[in-house]
């Protein structure tokens, strides 16, 4: 791929995160998803690349989408790019916590197209991968994360989405003397954090959507971690769609599958405060954007901070 794609992707989601940004806090959040779709196309527009949407978003909760299928741009290079434009939606409305502008890319064919549904996750830090199982109990896999660690029980920290399917899960964890961060909604930075050194998450275990599955499936490509997910339809419609788009039912799936790319691009902006990224923060005529750029070429992990100029003539900053 050409040297300058990462950048002009993480372009693209500070664009996004932006956009987001100025509609959050209103307890909308689909204008703000809108806001963010919008402003991405448009910037996609000006790449220098052939792009096609893997996987969009919004056709689960009927929000805006840049949907799948969808070609944008004109290059000699072609690309396949799975995207949230507003990740936590429900973060941005009410200026909760780690919303993002987030999106994976790599070479025509490296990215799983997973239909909007849910799916089982497992996701840990390449130390722990060889000790747990996506279909082992609960117990057995925070006994091996503490092996891999070399860490005691006490001190493992795991993510779980906070919803009443997750019920036995979360007595299952915390019986065993890990602790449960439940949180409200969006999994994906969590699952990236759970293989990065430093951030006090040691896994993410339970059921979120695939969509953003992929996209951390590709992040993990770029840090060594590790992922094993099992498509989770939820009626009879959901798996003939699963079928349809090449995906099989009972098994069990690895991030290498799901972002299975020889070169995988990854980049997020924060809309809001979160535990790896800052969010948006305007000040006079302007803003910062927080980002993290990652690829499996340089195996790089880059944290870029941003000042965009909006009206050049004055310029305030306030922190």
């Amino acid at each position: 791929m050409h040297n300058t794609l990462p950048q002009h992707l993480a372009n693209t989601t500070m664009v996004g995160a932006i956009a987001a940004a100025r509609k959050s806090g209103f307890g909308e959040k689909n204008e703000a998803d809108q806001a963010a779709t919008e402003a991405i196309r448009k910037h996609f527009g000006h790449i220098p690349f052939e792009t096609t949407i893997v996987i969009g978003e919004g056709e689960r909760d009927e929000a805006p989408m840049l949907y799948i299928g969808e070609k944008i741009g004109k290059g000699d290079q072609k690309i396949d790019v799975a995207i949230d434009p507003l990740e936590n939606t429900n973060a941005t409305a009410y200026l909760g916590n780690r919303a993002i502008s987030v999106l994976a890319a790599s070479e025509t064919g490296g990215l799983f197209h997973a239909p909007d549904m849910y799916m089982r996750k497992l996701i840990v830090g390449p130390e722990a991968a060889p000790y747990v199982d996506l279909d082992y109990s609960a117990e057995k896999n925070i006994k091996g994360m503490a092996k891999g660690l070399e860490r005691d029980i006490e001190d493992l920290v795991v993510v779980i989405l906070d919803r009443d399917r997750h019920e036995d899960l979360i007595k299952e964890v915390r019986a065993t003397g890990a602790r449960v961060k439940l949180i409200a909604d969006g999994d994906l930075l969590p699952g990236i954090a759970a293989a990065m050194r430093g951030t006090g998450i040691h896994a993410v275990m339970g059921i979120g959507a695939a969509p953003e599955g992929v996209i951390t499936a590709a992040a993990l490509r770029c840090i060594k971690g590790k992922m094993q997910a099992r498509f989770w339809p939820k009626n009879d419609a959901e798996k003939k769609r699963l079928i349809k788009m090449g995906g099989k039912l009972d098994k069990v799936y690895t991030h290498e599958e799901l972002a299975s790319g020889k070169t995988i691009i990854f980049t997020a902006t924060g809309v809001t405060n979160g535990d790896i990224l800052k969010g948006v923060r305007f000040f006079g005529h302007g803003a910062r954007t927080h980002s993290l750029l990652m690829d499996n070429q340089t195996n790089q992990v880059r944290f870029i901070d941003t000042t965009h100029v909006f009206d050049k003539e004055r310029v305030e900053y306030r922190m």
